[in-house]
């Protein structure tokens, strides 16, 4: 009982400081705009924001359905190349002492001078746009699954091993189980990542999106829709990483059992 309740305590105090600290740093931001004088061509107060947004919220969310959508499948097959990269390096040590070196340069190339180059050779559909998405996905979903694989027991490995198990049944029943929570850890540093790497593309060029509406914005010096479109970009961002974390509790649970008796 004690327990319980000590949990409930520390959810809400652990919730109330963000929130006391959202709420401050926007009244602060509207009172120095207002007493500043500041123009809203240069940075709007919160309050501007809010009516721009309730304003263009037909128009915005359209452009972030077209978003949204690039998000989904970049992020769905960036899942699916990194969970059969990750199971081959984890299977054949030869490529993995090949590949590894190179998962870990690639990330020294930033997205934005290398996304220029899909708009060229893909057009200005979604195609460019998913492509990027999956590039800036990719990379912490493979090291986190690649990473669990690694760190699974030997012993159980051993045991395993010893009862004539192949290895699917060893990756199966044993690897993949124990690497679910680094798996999840990628999974949602990368939800977080998509709706990024999608306006990213979107910047360079597109018919439509969260980003193409930024461009505008901005070049019509719009400030206040700017923010506003940065608004519903946070916003995705934060839906698909709490949807990621709802599926990891559902799959997951003992990992969620395990933090608390950390605390």
């Amino acid at each position: 009982m004690v327990s319980r309740l000590r949990r409930k305590l520390t959810s809400i105090v652990n919730g109330a400081f963000p929130l006391g600290f959202i709420v401050l740093l926007l009244v602060t931001w509207e009172y120095w705009v207002r007493w500043k004088a500041v123009q809203e061509w240069i940075l709007p107060g919160p309050a501007l924001i809010a009516r721009t947004l309730a304003d263009n919220l037909p128009l915005i969310l359209k452009h972030a359905q077209t978003t949204l959508m690039e998000c989904l499948a970049g992020f769905a097959l960036a899942i699916i190349l990194s969970f059969v990269l990750a199971f081959a390096m984890d299977e054949v040590l030869l490529l993995r002492r090949a590949l590894y070196p190179l998962l870990i340069a690639s990330q020294t190339v930033p997205i934005i001078s290398v996304a220029p180059l899909f708009i060229i050779w893909f057009g200005y559909g979604v195609m460019p746009k998913i492509i990027v998405v999956i590039l800036v996905c990719f990379f912490p979903i493979a090291l986190s699954l690649l990473g669990g694989l690694a760190a699974v027991d030997r012993e159980y490995l051993e045991l395993f091993r010893s009862m004539k198990a192949t290895r699917l049944d060893i990756f199966r029943m044993v690897k993949l189980p124990l690497a679910l929570p680094s798996f999840f850890s990628g999974l949602k540093i990368a939800a977080s990542y998509s709706v990024m790497g999608a306006v990213i593309g979107e910047w360079l060029g597109a018919k439509e999106g969260l980003g193409m509406y930024m461009t505008i914005a901005q070049r019509s010096f719009q400030v206040d829709r700017v923010f506003a479109a940065i608004l519903i970009v946070t916003a995705l961002s934060a839906a698909l990483f709490a949807l990621v974390a709802l599926i990891e509790r559902l799959v997951i649970p003992w990992n969620r059992l395990t933090e608390w008796r950390d605390l």
